[in-house]
């Protein structure tokens, strides 16, 4: 019998392609589900198997894991634009949790016990400026936040009703940017919101300007603050969440970011300094659903799963999605 394969949802998308990577270069067999709406086919390795469908569409997952093999998931397909989210609820609740409702039953009905979910440091709401721990209240303050919360309860629950016989490890991730070192892959999401990448974007002439939205919060600078964390450490935690679970780890939720908060301000002028063009800069109102500020307490995670950050440092993120930014690789979606 071949050995059992991990299935990587969303793994056409920006951070489920670097984690595709990562569990391939690590030794494992990769089955990949995406719809390709924000994916990209190129961007999934050729060493892994790809399946175009939607993790909503039961009888096709159910295919998709006999065919081969699955012994565990990891799971990032999902929406994930607040702004949207508040214009469009139904839509987040039907791909978010729907979508993992479905997921979830074919896991059960496979007999899979070992889930990797990627949540969101939206569940927390509007939890000011002090770091976060995993313990704060979970009261999220748009459709997003809550569409995931709902996703960690369905989890939870299922863990309760069935025992050891399905573990998991959700992780609250906060504002993901970067890319791969290498420069091979990177954030190419149609209509991208993500600051990092939209001042890189500006950066490399890709965009005219970039807009601040909001400069009345209550912060230092008056803009939002976030914990911004690199994708290729963030992946990595994945990877150590599977060994974990491979070990006979309990079920456990856990922060994903370094505990340090950047300005809108700080990041754009990171962005102008490393890259030397002063792009422009404009302001604009809050968004909606947009809290002041969020950073990580994640002193949990390094002892539970051994993880620990190698790319920490906001230049470096800066500096990796920069570059990719720039390089403007064929087959490449342009926005």
């Amino acid at each position: 019998m071949p050995p059992e394969s991990v299935l990587v949802t969303g793994g056409a998308g920006y951070i489920g392609s670097h984690a595709v990577r990562q569990l391939l270069d690590a030794g494992h067999r990769v089955v990949v589900v995406d719809d390709l709406s924000t994916g990209h086919r190129w961007a999934v390795d050729q060493r892994a198997t790809l399946q175009v469908g939607s993790v909503g569409d039961r009888p096709f997952l159910d295919q998709v894991i006999a065919a081969h093999g699955v012994g565990a998931v990891l799971h990032f397909a999902a929406a994930t634009v607040v702004p949207e989210s508040v214009a469009q609820p139904l839509r987040y609740y039907r791909n978010n949790t729907a979508g993992s409702l479905s997921l979830l039953e074919a896991c059960r009905h496979a007999g899979i016990g070992r889930f990797i979910f990627s949540s969101t440091a939206a569940v927390y709401g509007a939890a000011g400026g002090e770091r976060v721990s995993e313990d704060a209240a979970t009261v999220p303050i748009n459709p997003y936040g809550q569409s995931k919360l709902m996703c960690e309860q369905m989890l939870a629950d299922t863990h309760h009703a069935v025992g050891g016989d399905f573990r998991y490890v959700a992780l609250r991730y906060f504002n993901v940017a970067g890319a791969r070192l290498d420069g091979e892959l990177g954030q190419a999401t149609p209509r991208a919101t993500h600051l990092v990448k939209v001042a890189c974007e500006a950066a490399c002439g890709r965009r005219p300007s970039v807009t601040v939205f909001g400069t009345d919060f209550e912060t230092a600078d008056g803009t939002g603050v976030r914990d911004y964390i690199h994708v290729e450490d963030l992946v990595r935690a994945h990877l150590d969440a599977l060994a974990y679970l491979d070990g006979g780890g309990e079920p456990v939720t856990l922060n994903c970011g370094y505990g340090r908060g950047y300005s809108v301000r700080e990041v754009l002028a990171t962005v102008r300094q490393l890259s030397g063009v002063n792009f422009p800069i404009e302001e604009g109102p809050r968004r909606p659903g947009d809290p002041a500020a969020i950073v990580a307490d994640a002193s949990r995670i390094g002892p539970v799963l051994g993880w620990r950050p190698l790319h920490a440092e906001l230049a470096t993120i800066c500096q990796t999605a920069y570059e990719w930014e720039c390089r403007g690789l064929p087959g490449r979606a342009v926005e």
